[in-house]
């Protein structure tokens, strides 16, 4: 696709690891929880890539920003969710340009190039569905072109070209990775339990009344001038689920079909899949939630996280 240049070489034997982080919206607070815990593991990759949200986090840890952002991610309130929303109609509810704007406000302006850690991320042309590799030029734009989530988020015009989430053609970017010059591949899959498993969830788990699907899909609805606050019309004997709950699922659908042919063709050495299913699209609020079961997602993998590094005869203590 594009001409890549490896990643530089240690001196010592050692493989360049290198971190693919999927796309998953909210759910991708995840990611946090999963770059903790394999640093704690001592884990330095020398490559990151990443897919939506996966490129907003993995920009954030490439830059060094990383615990800056769990900072801001763990104190966001469902209130400073709705305030990132800058409504628009044309191409997407969601313009975008207010969480560009968080991004750059919170974390430094960078192009990849100044980055500490290489990084590159994913975006798919609109007009011809090409996967597009994104590794030069500003961070936020191109973080900004891969999180454009068609519908919800306006596409992104970079170098001719205009550009939607990259979770349409790689939600997984283990291949990025291979190609930036990584000898081994840890990869962050968060459609392990995203459909089916989901909508029991939503019921089995306690949130608080403020925080529900229904009434979070009201205040966006409503935020965005749709209609009724998202709530469907009752059927006789049942009810139908939100305009929120039907677009965020068919999302997770198609996403989790795509991620999983392509985890296929291109497997991780080390694939982590933290269960985050109850996260809603948008639920951006409960991060913590979301960190601390990426956390658990490494502690459930560590023996053969260890075993491909070379690291079996470690304790586990």
């Amino acid at each position: 696709m594009l001409d890549l240049a490896p990643a530089s070489r240690p001196s010592s034997p050692q493989p360049v690891i290198g971190l693919a982080l999927g796309s998953g919206a909210a759910r991708g607070w995840a990611h946090l929880g999963v770059l903790r815990a394999l640093a704690a593991d001592g884990v330095v990759p020398g490559v990151i890539c990443g897919c939506s949200i996966g490129a907003f986090v993995g920009a954030a840890a490439a830059g060094g920003d990383l615990d800056k952002l769990q900072r801001r991610a763990e104190a966001l309130k469902w209130q400073d969710v709705v305030s990132l929303l800058d409504v628009s109609l044309r191409s997407g509810l969601i313009k975008g340009e207010k969480l560009i704007q968080f991004f750059t406000r919170n974390f430094a302006e960078r192009d990849f190039s100044e980055l500490p850690t290489r990084f590159a991320c994913v975006a798919t042309e609109l007009s011809t569905g090409r996967e597009v590799w994104l590794h030069s030029g500003s961070v936020s734009t191109a973080v900004r072109a891969s999180i454009a989530l068609p519908g919800l988020m306006t596409p992104v015009v970079r170098e001719g070209r205009l550009l939607v989430d990259g979770g349409l053609v790689n939600p997984v970017p283990v291949s990025l990775c291979r190609a930036m010059g990584a000898d081994l591949v840890i990869a962050v899959d968060l459609g392990s339990d995203m459909v089916g498993r989901a909508w029991k969830h939503s019921s089995a788990v306690p949130v608080p009344a403020e925080e529900t699907e229904a009434s979070w899909g009201g205040r966006l609805m409503a935020r965005l001038g749709l209609g009724n606050g998202g709530h469907a019309d009752p059927v006789p004997g049942d009810a139908l689920p939100s305009l929120v709950s039907v677009l965020s699922s068919s999302i997770n659908i198609m996403q989790v079909r795509i991620a999983r042919s392509r985890l296929a063709g291109e497997p991780a050495d080390v694939l982590i899949s933290p269960r985050v299913g109850q996260l809603g699209l948008m639920d951006y609020h409960r991060a913590a939630e979301a960190i601390a079961e990426g956390e658990a997602a490494v502690a459930r993998i560590r023996p053969l996280l260890r075993y491909a590094l070379g690291r079996a005869d470690d304790s586990d203590a």
